[in-house]
């Protein structure tokens, strides 16, 4: 399959929130950021199913980070692939 990323991905390792109904808040860390998304590698991501929506909030900065709603865009056993949808 080939690379259909339109933004360069860097990499990133932050501490993020992320929020949805199926378990509730947990606490990942990114793994690369582009600016139409990010990478969150956690055990409980890859439950989500793609298109699945999420709320998720970059943790640890010196001021409050936006939260932000996100939509699965692939999933893989270490986590999942996020693209950005706006703030919450």
């Amino acid at each position: 399959m080939p690379n259909q990323r339109q933004q360069v991905r860097t990499p990133m390792k932050c501490r993020i929130k992320i929020s949805h109904p199926s378990f509730g808040e947990l606490v990942a860390q990114t793994r690369d950021l582009s600016d139409s998304g990010v990478y969150v590698k956690h055990p409980d991501m890859a439950s989500l199913s793609v298109g699945t929506e999420v709320i998720g909030q970059v943790q640890d900065l010196p001021f409050p980070a936006p939260i932000l709603k996100m939509e699965v865009m692939r999933v893989d056993p270490e986590g999942a692939g996020l693209r950005f949808l706006g703030e919450a």
